[in-house]
């Protein structure tokens, strides 16, 4: 192998850059998800500026015969589909690490270290033009010199090209022949210093994104209507559940705002069906009222909210963290809600349906809140598995067995806080909804007696749902007993974290990390037993305000010894925490 990837054996990391619209993105993820299918783990991520065509688009991929949580620090192989993606990321190259590029690139003298970097001249354009391919089918030619480089075989590689372009055999035969004509010009005609080892220990492992992972998360927990406008990072939701609404009988629609989709979403969940949409924080914004709509009528609703650096458009195509208060205080007045933050894509497959049973086992709006950085990376895993999910739909009473006698009270006051529902158009059942208080019925009222037995009803709700939380490990624990040093942090920080733990482990520091994965209600006691004995704390999050620590000041007390907030749009890297931990420690 190229130099040494990381204190970690049997690990490598790849660059692939370029121009928007030369298929960075589909490079990285087709090579991901080859070499998932040869046994090993991966962590890819994109990086990309907020426009169509032109600017810099690069794509990170870890690979690892271990599980990867976030991609290393400093890169093994950069693969530059041109010249300044080869001089942007020297930065990052790992000393002995090497450059894949086109061989019509003319490096100047002295742009390139002579020492410390290997380059691999590739002839990327005249392959494409002996197959008749594209230009865009560089990147194929690339892929296939990079498997030779680190040792392996295209034959993963070359089976994913073949379902991505199914049907299209004469595309499928090109591609293939690109592949195989740049993994053996690299192989004659360059040196490499050893071979990757792949394990073949997990194969059936699965490839996704946080995105999709909510999006099969909401179809196992029997999700049938989903409505949304398009606004990254949110719109890959609608995108995936748009391709299968045929296959799963969801009612999938693009609205015209995300006001009418978010009123559609509380009509139809008003109405019986398990509803859902998706946004960013300006989306959400828009949202708002229908929020408190969703809380007035009681009507179990579950919104995707996926971060972005803000305030306004901000950074449209980066991630941060900075939306977690305006989520659990979204809205006028005061409704019970949970907002539940997913660390991984299994995090949002099981989160998702747990916001689901919670939603509707207590009538109230649940808030996913993930960011940028889970949404849109690519991570193996194992296939979900639905034979383990349990659906759970509260009082909600079965139309055979609805006698129609007496009047239905759709918000009838109840010692749990929670009404028995039926299905709107029940014979018999009269259903009446607006935004204003209202009575048992349904009726608008303003009279003290009834708003405060209104209010009470709902807010009854809380502790059989702080209980049920308690009960699906809100607070998560990752390390050892005794440590020197804890981390804490929620959503995307948990993979950084992660390795950072890695990293310190070899270095014979004793670290643990903290992942909050309920922040409303907020688990107080699951999380102040987790600090006990944790040795110096330090606090992750990426925006400026630490809200998760004035969150966990509000409801503890506890503080750290370091608030660490990082607010520049891009995720916390594994070798950064490592290093501040350790000065901690």
């Amino acid at each position: 192998m190229m130099g040494s990837p990381t204190a970690l054996e049997n690990r490598i990391t790849f660059l692939i850059g370029g121009e928007a619209g030369q298929g960075i993105t589909r490079g990285g993820s087709v090579l991901g998800r080859s070499l998932t299918r040869a046994g090993l783990h991966v962590f890819g991520t994109i990086d990309y500026p907020s426009i169509i065509r032109g600017g810099h688009n690069f794509y990170t991929l870890t690979v690892s015969g271990k599980e990867v949580y976030a991609p290393d620090d400093m890169v093994d192989l950069v693969i530059a589909l041109n010249k300044e993606t080869a001089l942007l990321h020297l930065h990052a190259l790992r000393k002995g690490g090497g450059i894949v590029y086109d061989e019509r690139i003319d490096f100047e003298e002295g742009e390139i270290p002579e020492e410390g970097v290997k380059l691999f001249s590739i002839p990327l354009t005249d392959i494409v033009k002996e197959v008749k391919g594209p230009p865009i089918m560089r990147n194929t030619v690339a892929l296939g010199a990079a498997l030779a480089l680190v040792g392996l075989d295209t034959k993963h590689l070359e089976g994913v090209i073949a379902e991505a372009f199914a049907g299209r055999e004469k595309v499928v035969e090109s591609n293939v022949s690109a592949i195989r004509m740049g993994h053996d010009f690299a192989w004659a005609h360059h040196e490499f210093d050893g071979r990757f080892k792949t394990e073949e220990s997990s194969p059936d492992r699965i490839m996704v994104t946080g995105s999709e992972a909510i999006a099969l998360g909401a179809i196992g927990a029997g999700c049938m209507f989903y409505s949304a406008y398009p606004m990254t990072p949110a719109s890959a939701v609608l995108h995936y559940l748009i391709s299968k609404d045929q296959e799963t009988g969801m009612i999938v629609i693009q609205a015209e705002s995300e006001i009418a989709a978010v009123t559609m979403t509380v009509g139809a969940a008003y109405a019986g069906l398990r509803s859902m949409t998706g946004t960013s924080g300006g989306g959400f914004c828009l949202m708002t009222e229908g929020f408190g709509l969703a809380g007035a009528t009681e009507s179990p609703i579950v919104v995707m909210l996926g971060q972005r650096p803000g305030p306004s458009t901000g950074m449209a195509t980066y991630t941060a963290q900075a939306d977690l208060l305006f989520a659990i205080h979204v809205s006028q007045g005061e409704f019970p809600r949970v907002v539940v933050a997913p660390g991984d894509v299994d995090d949002c497959f099981t989160r998702t349906v747990e916001a689901f049973n919670l939603a509707e086992k207590y009538q109230i709006p649940a808030i996913i809140l993930a960011d940028k950085h889970i949404l849109e990376s690519h991570q193996s895993t194992q296939p979900f598995d639905d034979e383990t999910i349990e659906i759970e739909r509260g009082e909600l009473i079965d139309v055979d067995e609805w006698t129609g006698e007496g009047e239905y009270k759709r918000y009838e006051i109840t010692e749990s806080g929670v009404s028995p529902k039926i299905i709107l158009g029940t014979r018999g059942a009269t259903m009446l909804a607006n935004g204003n208080e209202h009575d048992e019925y349904g009726f608008t009222t303003a009279d003290p007696v009834g708003v405060v037995a209104m209010a009470d009803k709902r807010f009854r709700k809380s502790p059989r749902l702080v209980e049920d939380i308690n009960g699906l490990e809100p607070v998560k624990v990752y390390g050892g007993s005794d440590p020197d040093v804890t981390l804490v942090g929620w959503g995307s920080t948990k993979g950084p974290a992660l390795e950072a733990l890695k990293l310190l482990g070899e270095e014979g520091i004793n670290a643990r990390f903290i992942q909050i994965v309920y922040m409303e209600p907020f688990p107080s006691e699951a999380f102040a037993k987790a600090m006990e004995d944790g040795g110096k704390s330090m606090l992750l999050e990426t925006n400026i305000t630490n809200q998760l620590g004035r969150l966990i000041k509000e409801h503890t007390g506890l503080g750290f010894d370091k608030a660490w907030a990082k607010y520049d749009g891009r995720p916390f890297n594994p070798g950064e925490i490592a290093a501040e931990a350790r000065r901690l420690a």
